[in-house]
């Protein structure tokens, strides 16, 4: 109520002051005025325009990102096209070993190994992927058994050669024992 006396007083209370005390209370009300203006309309308007920018500069970052893995789709593919061999086909495991036993015993003919025996020696999983062991015994000439071990190792189907021992088969001789253990990762 007291607000409001003053305000209905305030053109008595002007026309009272000298010109000096008018000019300094115009400037007062200017400035105020200014002050309000500024606190709420223009850093509300300006909060606002800062808080766009920021989420269009982050809308703009996403869009480079899936724009980037865009392009690179045709690459993707080529790379999954050359690693699927290495896939595992959803065959069960019984399967599966019957295959990495025939792919070996297919190596050894090749190179011409003497298999004497050769069968499973287990399933190990290491995160998603499961690797499967196979136990080798054969008999062969030194450099057909390099060559043999040359083709596991750079075979499609990732197998490796864990350990081996080789030994002469009798003294003197030039053919030579060994014992391997092969292991072959199936990628789900």
């Amino acid at each position: 109520m007291n607000i409001l006396k003053t305000m209905q007083s305030l053109p008595t209370i002007i026309t009272r002051l000298n010109k000096k005390q008018k000019r300094i209370f115009y400037i007062a009300v200017l400035l105020v005025s200014l002050l309000l203006l500024e606190r709420l309309i223009i850093y509300p308007i300006y909060y606002k325009i800062k808080t766009f920018n920021k989420e269009i500069q982050e809308a703009e970052s996403e869009i480079k990102k899936n724009l980037h893995i865009i392009s690179q789709k045709d690459k993707i593919s080529q790379e999954k096209d050359k690693y699927y061999s290495f896939l595992s086909k959803s065959t069960s495991e019984e399967e599966e070993i019957t295959s990495i036993l025939k792919e070996i015993e297919e190596l050894a003919n090749k190179a011409s190994i003497y298999v004497e025996d050769m069968k499973p020696a287990g399933t190990k999983v290491i995160d998603s992927n499961k690797k499967y062991m196979i136990t080798l015994n054969c008999e062969a000439q030194m450099e057909q058994l390099i060559d043999f071990m040359y083709n596991i190792e750079n075979s499609s189907k990732l197998f490796s050669i864990e350990k081996y021992e080789i030994n002469p088969k009798a003294r003197d001789s030039s053919v030579a024992k060994c014992s391997m253990s092969i292991s072959k990762i199936s990628i789900p």
